[in-house]
């Protein structure tokens, strides 16, 4: 492996996309680890000196849904639900613009804390953000929906 290889593979996967073979590898862990969990009613693994470990259900599919989101080729971040986000990181996360982020943070559209002159967005707050976006977004398509078959019954 060369040297650039190196470094960019030693990046991880929340700064670069997931290989081919990682791709594969992940694909295959997750099924595994669901057929296992699938059989055992959880995950059992062995530990440090050989011991059983039993990873509890919730935990494992939440192995299960990382191994998905590799799987489908996509950069990966765990953030903690305490974590506190600088404004360009939380528009990163809407994928949107960092003064429109500010404009919704002012208009109070998303809850955020000042910290000195900075502003901090928590990340369950813009997870909430992000759920009501959506939730309206579905509503409206729905308002369309029946509209649309209102007028074709006319």
């Amino acid at each position: 492996m060369t040297t650039a290889a190196k470094r960019t593979e030693d990046k991880g996967l929340m700064e670069r996309p997931p290989t081919r073979e990682e791709i594969d590898s992940a694909a295959h862990a997750a099924t595994a680890i669901a057929i296992a969990m699938e059989l055992d009613g959880g995950l059992k693994i062995s530990g440090e000196h050989g011991e059983a470990v039993k990873i509890a259900p919730a935990v494992g599919n939440l192995i299960i849904e990382l191994l998905g989101h590799v799987s489908n080729g996509n950069m990966v971040t765990l953030v903690p639900v305490g974590t506190m986000l600088t404004t360009q990181e939380a528009a990163d996360m809407l994928n949107i613009s960092r003064p429109y982020l500010t404009k919704l943070l002012l208009r109070g559209d998303i809850k955020f804390e000042q910290v000195g002159s900075h502003r901090r967005v928590r990340i369950d707050e813009l997870m909430r953000y992000r759920a009501d976006k959506a939730r309206k977004q579905e509503s409206a398509l729905a308002d369309l929906a029946r509209l649309g078959q209102e007028f074709d019954n006319e």
